[in-house]
């Protein structure tokens, strides 16, 4: 069985280039503090890695 990870918007897209936001967007994060969790895959852990500045990560 895959990891699942957390991840938590912490901070605000509003400045970000449009491929961050669609990125974070992509990651089911709407508001900050919003939360989702998926399964760790590379393609997951990439986008996570491109928006490391604006999201947070716990292990599920």
């Amino acid at each position: 069985m895959a990891r699942k990870v957390k991840v938590t918007l912490v901070r605000s897209t509003i400045g970000q280039k449009p491929a961050k936001v669609k990125t974070v967007r992509a990651l089911g994060l709407r508001r900050i503090s919003s939360s989702a969790i998926h399964e760790e895959n590379d393609a997951i852990k990439g986008m996570i890695a491109s928006v490391a500045h604006l999201v947070k990560v716990e292990e599920v």
